[in-house]
């Protein structure tokens, strides 16, 4: 019996050979797979874990900047007051001379004469707009000024600031009392005033009507 054992496993085909060593190293690639996808995952997972850890110190670095930001800047000095001794203000119309059909338009240009920017009040409050014929008081834009405003405007070393005042040809009286005259043809001077400054005067002319 032991003979034909011996005699039945010697009797095993080359062919079944070669499948049980082809079995075999398709089983031996296969852990070798596994494994190198093991040892791949442990090593992608702790690159990740490092990188994580690396950029914690660059999000906090982000941060850094906003916290600071949202810290109160220190604030800009106001702007000064101009000193009057450097404040110039000037008087000019449109034109020099105007047909019966045209209204002159009254500027005040105020001028820094300092050299820093500092603040002027050219509000209503301030202004005013007068018209002399000789000696005669034709025209002042305080008669009949119903409300008035300050207003501070900061004007730089050396600049000027400007206001307009169309007149419609009409006289005016302190307290704004009702006038029926109209002024004529003739020779007029401008004045204009900020506050204490006055300007020196404009000279324009009223033309007469045409026949």
């Amino acid at each position: 019996m032991a003979g034909n054992d011996s005699s039945r496993r010697q009797q095993v085909s080359p062919a079944v050979y070669r499948r049980r060593r082809l079995i075999v190293v398709i089983g031996a690639v296969v852990v070798l797979v596994v494994i190198i996808a093991i040892i791949v995952g442990v090593v992608r997972g702790s690159g990740k874990s490092s990188a994580a850890s690396s950029e914690t110190p660059s999000a906090s670095g982000a941060s850094s900047p906003s916290s600071s930001s949202a810290e109160p800047s220190p604030s800009t000095p106001a702007t000064p007051t101009c000193d009057q001794s450097k404040v110039t203000v000037a008087a000019s119309t449109d034109a020099q001379n105007y047909a019966s059909d045209q209204n002159p338009v009254l500027t005040l240009t105020v001028t820094n004469g300092g050299s820093v920017a500092c603040d002027v009040n050219v509000g209503t409050s301030q202004m005013d707009f007068e018209i002399l014929s000789g000696a005669d008081r034709i025209f002042s834009s305080k008669d009949c000024q119903s409300a008035t405003a300050d207003l501070a405007k900061s004007i730089p070393p050396g600049g000027s600031e400007k206001a307009n005042f169309p007149w419609q040809r009409n006289r005016t009286t302190e307290g704004c009392q009702a006038v029926a005259a109209k002024p004529g043809a003739g020779v007029y001077t401008l004045t204009v005033s900020l506050g204490k400054l006055t300007s020196p005067k404009a000279v324009f002319t009223l033309d007469p009507a045409k026949p």
